[in-house]
């Protein structure tokens, strides 16, 4: 499993949080409970070590060595850190529908792990129609989510995004929108993506980014008065502390 956060003035931005995700993608993933303040110490120690200001962190844990196959041994886990170049999201961008679902029922639901082919074939999908992200449906046609991101959507004046039982991981910047602005839960068909008055993306890099256009749908508003409402009060967040 693995964790992404951005780093900002040498701080990344809501960690208590990211690592409370990974103890729970470990645990659903069957692993032992990380020391999350081992988890930590690697953290700064890797910033430290970078000199990094402004950076794109990832933390990944596995299950240790393990016999070749799909058992495994009682091992040590494996923790990696490693940060790059911070590349924010910047301005509006064009999302696509893929012919894909996930499974809202699976065992992987809600649980962000490293087993990203899925995501890899339908973002390179969406790249090839000049796209910077894809969306899925999941089996029952619902909205679901982006490949790594969440999405939202204004429908007459109503700020909505799916439940997690629609099958999306539970993004930290998600949750944290949840927190700051008016937000309802809510099954929707795909079909809703292309009737709403606007929609945007989110995510730990992206933050508030609006779409502009699903497929051959282009939105008139973009960002619409949701979307900026939203983006706004995630900054202002950002700028009182930087473990929410």
């Amino acid at each position: 499993m693995f964790e992404t956060l951005k780093v900002i003035g040498g701080e990344p931005f809501a960690i208590s949080r990211h690592l409370r995700r990974l103890h729970t993608s470990a645990t659903g993933l069957g692993l032992a409970a990380p020391n999350l303040d081992r988890v930590r110490e690697a953290v700064s120690s890797v910033l430290e070590a970078n000199q990094a200001v402004d950076a794109r962190l990832r933390i990944t844990l596995t299950g240790g060595l393990g016999p070749l196959g799909s058992n495994r041994d009682q091992t040590e886990p494996t923790l990696l850190v490693a940060v790059s170049e911070l590349h924010l999201y910047s301005g509006v961008t064009k999302v696509v529908t893929v012919p894909w679902t996930r499974n809202e029922r699976g065992a992987m639901t809600g649980i962000k792990s490293t087993s990203y082919a899925e995501n890899v074939l339908a973002l390179a999908y969406a790249h090839e129609r000049h796209a910077s992200e894809a969306i899925f449906a999941n089996t029952v046609g619902n909205l679901c989510e982006g490949t790594g991101s969440n999405i939202f959507v204004g429908i007459d004046g109503r700020l909505v995004t799916p439940p997690l039982s629609a099958g999306p991981l539970g993004g930290i910047t998600r949750e944290l929108i949840l927190e700051v602005v008016d937000v309802v839960e809510e099954d929707l068909p795909l079909e809703a993506l292309f009737e709403a008055d606007e929609a945007f993306l989110s995510s730990s890099i992206r933050d508030v980014q609006a779409i502009s256009a699903v497929d051959d749908h282009v939105f008139d508003l973009a960002p619409g008065p949701l979307t900026k409402a939203a983006a706004d009060a995630l900054a202002r967040l950002e700028a009182q502390t930087s473990d929410p």
